[in-house]
């Protein structure tokens, strides 16, 4: 029987998808835009022409919303994709392949794992500032949040490598890169869905709070983007919440939706956890 918590946290993210994937359309559609700047109509509270009201400079918020539900997915997909590929690749092969490898491999991950890495994060973003769009930001997001991720999977790899499955794969003539692909992170899956989860998750907050500090890409509409002008237009002060508290609230629901998906999970996989009806 599937898992409530996996139920409402996988309806919270088809609902984001959803609003990434047709909200700019529909927004599109009504006539709102998140970019066209209207001063006669500064910070308007919502109504029926803005159903979220407008910012300082009159742009729709709910537009503006939208289309920064499928530019913030966007960074963490791709920031996410990279970080756990990497950690696939550092902490599968390493620990599978072991000796001067696995040594070479552990000491790269040991490295970034002693590097503060919201620090680091923030150096590199202030450097590249205004030197590329949201790719670049996801890249070096992606790029800085791996270490973790390679820790628990060599951890786990080194559970399954003298596993009676990896021996007669081993024994049968099969390549080391072939068990690697088709033995061990098959079976490593659990945990890579999870850490990918996660690491989408984690990169949206990274770059929303890159944009928060002004280190992001702030003329690309982003929820952290959106939180920046907020901020800088001083819309607490003025009354304006919803100019802020959408995004934030966004932000807020896709982290507990990764929690709660995490959460059914391991009650689903551990029997300790379940709750007995």
């Amino acid at each position: 029987m599937t898992n409530r918590k996996v139920r409402v946290g996988v309806a919270v993210l088809v609902f984001f998808v959803l609003l990434a994937a047709v909200g700019p359309i529909v927004t599109d559609a009504l006539g709102l835009s998140a970019t066209e700047i209207d001063t006669a109509n500064p910070l308007l509270p919502p109504s029926v022409e803005h159903p979220l009201g407008t910012t300082m400079s009159g742009e729709d918020v709910l537009a503006q919303l939208v289309v920064g539900a499928r530019n913030s997915l966007m960074v963490g997909v791709v920031a996410g994709t990279i970080a756990v590929v990497l950690s696939v690749l550092v902490g599968v092969t390493g620990a599978y392949l072991g000796g001067k490898v696995d040594a070479i491999l552990t000491a790269i991950t040991n490295v970034f794992l002693v590097l503060p890495g919201l620090p680091l994060l923030i150096i590199v973003a202030g450097y590249i500032q205004g030197r590329g769009g949201w790719l670049l930001v996801a890249l070096i997001i992606g790029l800085t949040a791996w270490p973790w991720g390679a820790r628990q999977k060599r951890a786990q790899t080194l559970s399954l490598r003298h596993r009676d499955f990896v021996m007669a794969a081993e024994t049968a003539g099969e390549s080391k890169w072939r068990i690697i692909a088709f033995e061990l992170i098959p079976n490593l899956l659990p945990l890579i869905s999870a850490g990918y989860l996660g690491a989408v998750i984690a990169s949206i907050f990274a770059d929303a709070g890159l944009s928060f500090i002004g280190l992001g890409n702030i003329d690309v509409t982003s929820w952290g983007s959106m939180l920046y002008w907020s901020q800088k237009e001083q819309a607490l002060l003025q009354g304006a919440w919803w100019w802020f508290v959408p995004p934030g609230a966004c932000i807020a629901l896709l982290g507990t939706a990764a929690g709660l998906i995490n959460f059914g999970i391991d009650e689903l996989t551990n029997p300790r956890l379940r709750v007995k009806a």
